[in-house]
C-alpha cells in the first residue's frame, strides 16, 4: 500500500459523477479543494466535519463542471485559486484570487508539497496534481478511459503525449484519483491502468489516434 502522509477526502458530487477532492496536512489541519464544481455547502461541511480549514483551491482545468462552484466558495472564504496559466483567463472571479501555475510548480498545503504536471489534451491547460505516489488526474485519465479531446481546447495529439510521456512513466504503484466516477472502481493505480486501460496501450501517436477514431 503506498505511503499516504496526508489527508484525502473523495466526494462524488453533482449530476455528472464529478469527484471533488479535499487534500490536507494532518498536522496543520489545512486543506485544499480540488475542482469545486458542485454542492459547495457539502464540500465545506466535509472539511469542517473532518477538522480542516480550507486554504487553497486547485483546478485541473476550467470546464464548467469543475469550476461552477467557485463563486459560492469564494463568497464564503477568500482563497487563492491555482490554475494553469493557459486557462487563467477563463475564470470569472477576481484577479486577486487567481494564481497561475505551470509545469513542475510546487505549492504547499501546510507541509504537503503538491506538484503540478501540465497534461494538455482534454484542454490546453489541463493539469494533474502529484503528491508523492498519488496522482489526481482531472479529466486527463480515468479508470479504464481517458479524457475527451473533441471539446473546445482539446487536442488528441497533445493528449497522447500527456498520457505516454507523463502519466505512463509514473511508477506502477502510483495511486490514480480521477476527476469523474466513470470506472468500475473509484480509485486505481497507474500499473493497473497500463495493463487494462485501452488508451494507455498505443505506443505511437498514430496508434492512439486510430484507437479514439480520430480521422482528420
Amino acid at each position: 500500500m503506498p505511503n499516504q502522509p496526508f489527508y484525502i477526502k473523495q466526494l462524488e458530487l453533482g449530476p455528472m459523477q464529478n469527484f471533488v477532492y479535499l487534500l490536507g496536512d494532518p498536522e496543520t489541519r489545512e486543506a485544499a479543494v480540488v475542482d469545486p464544481g458542485w454542492e459547495v455547502p457539502r464540500i465545506m461541511q466535509a472539511a469542517e466535519e473532518d477538522g480542516y480549514k480550507l486554504t487553497h483551491v486547485f483546478l485541473s482545468h476550467t470546464h464548467f463542471d469543475h469550476v461552477q462552484g467557485l463563486g459560492d466558495l469564494l463568497n464564503a472564504i477568500d482563497l487563492p485559486v491555482f490554475v494553469h496559466d493557459a486557462e487563467s483567463h477563463a475564470l470569472d472571479i477576481s484577479e486577486s484570487n487567481i494564481k497561475a501555475v505551470g509545469e513542475g510548480d510546487i505549492v504547499h498545503v501546510g507541509a504537503v508539497p503538491v506538484t503540478f504536471l501540465h497534461t494538455p489534451g482534454h484542454t490546453q491547460g489541463s493539469q494533474c496534481l502529484l503528491i508523492g505516489d498519488h496522482i489526481f488526474s482531472g479529466d486527463t485519465l480515468f479508470v479504464r478511459a481517458c479524457g475527451r479531446w473533441d471539446l473546445p481546447g482539446g487536442d488528441p495529439r497533445a493528449l497522447f503525449t500527456s498520457l505516454a510521456d507523463k502519466l505512463k512513466k509514473l511508477p506502477d504503484h502510483t495511486r490514480l484519483y480521477p476527476g469523474h466516477n466513470y470506472g468500475h472502481v473509484p480509485i486505481s493505480t497507474i500499473g493497473d491502468e497500463k495493463q487494462h486501460n485501452p488508451f494507455l496501450k498505443p505506443a505511437t501517436s498514430a496508434e492512439f489516434l486510430r484507437s479514439i477514431g480520430y480521422t482528420q
